[in-house]
């Protein structure tokens, strides 16, 4: 007998033996997305070949056209929500089917990449079951496996009288300020729902993301006595803004350990002359070796995984940075970004419920990726109103980087873990006191 006959065989028995708990309409779900495979991984390559930096308004547009007309032949009413154009980011894509059955789904994905159309990393390259490209995992390979589980749902029949609403960014890599307009419609879409899913980057295939941390950012501006470089530390001329800047970053060093608190200094100005531009990454600096310096200008960011942790983080910098050294002054001011996602009893339900999906599916049980290794989302956004679970994407690495990759042979099974997930909660009961009543 064959012996990749023999094989097919053993695989199919495999799966039965796992697929206990599989209904007739999960079967079918299994089915149709192992149909869709090779058009799916095209589907990717159409989007990877397309430049979508976040600044790059024109590429994004493009990007969202082909997802919205595939959001439109499942049925769903799509709109694009347009961006003031002093912001200069291309918008959002919104598509929204309604029905009273079950759990109201909020999908979240975005369009853009880091790359912009001047990076060398611009194309599809595919080698047997890995292919890389700019945002091939970060995140259009979510935004496929998405879709896909999307249309295996609706080629079932199992989106009717449900409702879905799918809302994709064209600026989650540089959000557009000020942020109570950019984030409005996602979360005026999470008001509307039970739940949201979020299909960033995936984590590991056996794990999903229950909590992330929020980001902001803090300015330190520092003044001294411009003096004498030989009258340092006298009481006329003081300790100078260099060492009293120091000193603050290193008390906040000694004294703000937390878990998941971190407080990065990205860039550190210190002279007699300091002009720094406005977004704060750049500027220019002068001094000389013989003058007691009488400016520093640091800007940094904070990361924290409660409103809590960062108020409490804030009150303690603004304590450390009150008591100057002699002949200095200094003030910290921060700026919001984005919100934590704090986890929560209803994330780690939601989180169990995915993992029962993988165990009938016989892929192992899902586990909360430490938050500690996340950066900031948009789902970010909406968790001060509902469950929430993130990191759905696909597997791959390098993101951010000219060797981002995605993971080919994986792709079927996230896609059919995702579709189950959404088909038994949106045939759930929904109770009175849902969160998203709130």
């Amino acid at each position: 007998m064959n012996r990749n006959f023999i094989a097919a065989l053993l695989s199919i028995a495999a799966f039965s033996l796992s697929a206990q708990g599989l209904s007739k309409e999960d079967r079918q779900l299994v089915k149709l997305i192992q149909d869709y495979q090779a058009e799916s991984i095209k589907f990717l390559e159409q989007t990877v070949n397309i430049n979508s930096g976040t600044y790059n308004v024109e590429g994004i547009r493009k990007v969202g056209a082909i997802y919205q007309k595939f959001l439109d032949d499942l049925g769903f009413v799509t709109k694009w929500v347009d961006m003031p154009s002093d912001m200069q980011r291309a918008g959002h894509l919104i598509g929204e089917i309604k029905g009273k059955k079950g759990k109201r789904i909020l999908l979240i994905g975005h369009m853009d990449t880091v790359f912009e159309p001047e990076s060398p990393f611009q194309k599809w390259e595919q080698k047997d079951s890995v292919a890389s490209g700019p945002g091939a995992n970060d995140m259009k390979g979510g935004n496929m496996v998405m879709l896909y589980a999307l249309k295996a749902l609706h080629d079932a029949g199992l989106l009717k009288d449900r409702q879905v609403i799918v809302i994709m960014h064209g600026d989650e890599e540089a959000a557009g300020r000020p942020l109570n307009i950019s984030r409005r419609d996602i979360i005026d879409a999470a008001k509307r729902s039970d739940i949201a899913l979020c299909f960033e980057t995936g984590t590991g295939f056996n794990y999903a993301t229950v909590a992330r941390r929020g980001s902001s950012g803090w300015k330190l501006e520092v003044k001294g006595r411009q003096a004498h470089s030989s009258g340092i530390f006298t009481e006329g001329t003081g300790a100078g803004a260099i060492y009293e800047a120091s000193r603050i970053l290193n008390r906040f060093y000694s004294e703000l350990q937390e878990q998941y608190l971190t407080y990065n200094p990205g860039i550190f100005m210190g002279g007699t002359i300091v002009n720094a531009d406005t977004t704060g990454t750049e500027g220019e600096v002068s001094g000389k070796t013989n003058i007691v310096a009488n400016s520093v200008i640091v800007n940094g960011d904070l990361r924290f995984i409660s409103e809590e942790q960062k108020a409490r983080a804030r009150e303690k910098m603004k304590a450390i940075v009150a008591a100057s050294l002699p002949q200095t002054t200094s003030e910290i001011k921060f700026d919001d970004g984005y919100p934590s996602m704090p986890p929560t009893d209803g994330n780690m339900q939601l989180l169990k419920k995915l993992s029962q999906v993988s165990l009938d599916l016989g892929q192992g049980e899902v586990m909360p990726w430490d938050p500690g290794k996340r950066g900031a989302g948009d789902i970010s956004f909406v968790a001060h109103y509902l469950d929430c679970l993130d990191g759905l994407g696909a597997m791959g690495g390098g993101a951010h980087a000219p060797n981002e990759f995605i993971s080919l042979n994986s792709l079927d099974e996230i896609e059919t873990r995702v579709a189950i997930l959404v088909h038994r909660l949106t045939s759930e009961k929904v109770k009175v006191d849902s969160k998203s009543k709130q």
